[in-house]
């Protein structure tokens, strides 16, 4: 990857190209970045912005350009608080020997001055469908329906409305529901999602009190990061505790 400002710098070369292990790469980006930990470089490996080679039994092994790109990936989210979508785009760029620009300190400065509304994107209105659409939607009817409410698996907003969550939820209900599992089969689920929120929400509650508005952001991209990881962790328990079961 091409060198750039902002790119990886020094402290994060590896000498004659040599390969290095997972625990030895964070080892050298804690200089920098205390707060990284091996789960975070996984995670950036899932999300497509390092691709380490794997040994023929499995283990990752990680280059000089591996290193440079986890280095950069870190450091535009600290100084920058970029998506990792946006991320993304500029290691494109630059694999592709084209210059990437960041925000300057000017920049910066300014962001910093000014409001919440004026750092977020904007976005479009939240989808809000009604209750027949609802219904309409997952093929449950209203007694059904009903049903999930009662167990709090599915709830209206204060308009009375259904966001896209509700439907995805709602579809995922009536899947499970053709093979026998009732609402009350899945309260353990809806139990077990609220803890993962409130584990979430008690890690990026003291960014989200800070006075920084672009450190309000960055809670609200930690606590994305954070969903998905707590997602991905239940899956792979699940599968782990299912061969258990059945072999």
């Amino acid at each position: 990857m091409p060198r750039t400002s902002g790119g990886a710098g020094d402290g994060t070369a590896i000498a004659d190209g040599a390969l290095l292990s997972i625990g030895a790469v964070l080892s050298r980006l804690r200089d920098e970045f205390p707060e990284v930990t091996i789960s975070k470089i996984r995670f950036l490996e899932a999300e497509g912005l390092v691709e380490p080679q794997r040994t023929p039994s499995g283990y990752r092994k990680f280059g000089p350009k591996d290193v440079e790109r986890l280095a950069y990936v870190l450091r535009v989210q600290r100084d920058h608080y970029l998506p990792l979508r946006v991320i993304r785009e500029h290691l494109d760029a630059m694999d592709r020997g084209e210059t990437v620009s960041l925000p300057g300190p000017g920049e910066s400065r300014e962001a910093l001055d000014g409001s919440v509304e004026a750092l977020e994107p904007e976005q479009p209105p939240e989808l809000r469908i009604g209750r027949e659409e609802l219904l309409a939607a997952t093929g449950a009817d209203d007694a059904e329906l009903e049903s999930w409410e009662s167990y709090g698996l599915v709830e209206a907003g204060r308009d009375g409305g259904y966001d896209a969550e509700a439907v995805a939820i709602g579809r995922l209900i009536a899947d499970l529901g053709r093979f026998g599992l009732e609402p009350r089969h899945l309260r353990a689920v809806k139990a077990a999602a609220d803890r993962e929120a409130g584990l979430v929400e008690q890690v990026v509650a003291p960014l989200r009190r800070h006075r920084n508005p672009q450190t309000r952001l960055h809670a609200e991209a930690t606590a994305r990061e954070l969903a998905s990881l707590s997602v991905r962790l239940h899956a792979a328990m699940v599968q782990s505790a299912l061969r258990v079961r059945l072999r």
